[in-house]
């Protein structure tokens, strides 16, 4: 049995969480202004940070369970290394952010570039925090920070997939930098 025809959009049982743009399921899309051979860094980029602060996470309950100074020194580690990695993906999808009309036209892309800087300055704070006592930070606001950094994460990805995904931005093609 033959299903029924899509509609226009490529995600007929997915509603943008913001906005949507028939004309730009249409279009080629808008690649990044940051990209080695038309392959955008930022994607690239993010997948860094997003392990380094999901494994402090991780790290964190692991201090929580055992009170092993281990896993403190570990959280404070990958606490650094995710801010570190964290700045680079900032700096690169701020190049998109601030050339890339279409991003800034969409309130996704808005809510992906806020949601990052909170993510780096908790996660500056959550590194401060723990400089010269890795453990004694950890219980309870350390663990709350990363809990909180965590949530974030997840929701800044979701708008980053919105940008990518529904509104083309980022990948290869010729479409405007303005409108589809």
């Amino acid at each position: 049995m033959e299903t029924t025809e899509r509609a226009s959009t490529p995600f007929p049982n997915l509603p943008p969480v913001i906005e949507s743009d028939d004309r730009e399921y249409n279009d080629t899309g808008v690649p990044s202004t940051v990209a080695i051979a038309g392959h955008p860094l930022h994607p690239l980029s993010v997948i860094f940070p997003i392990a380094f602060l999901a494994a402090a996470l991780g790290s964190d309950f692991g201090y929580w369970l055992t009170r092993d100074f281990f896993w403190a020194r570990a959280s404070l580690w990958l606490i650094g290394l995710g801010l570190a990695a964290g700045v680079v993906a900032a700096l690169i999808g701020m190049s998109d952010f601030l050339q890339i009309e279409r991003v800034r036209k969409r309130s996704a892309g808005w809510a992906h570039m806020i949601l990052n800087v909170a993510i780096l300055v908790l996660t500056l704070v959550n590194f401060i925090l723990r400089l010269g006592d890795p453990a004694s930070a950890i219980l309870p606001w350390g663990l709350i920070i990363s809990l909180i950094v965590g949530t974030l994460t997840s929701a800044s990805g979701w708008f980053g997939a919105e940008l990518s995904y529904r509104h083309k931005i980022g990948v290869v093609g010729a479409g405007s930098r303005r409108y589809p």
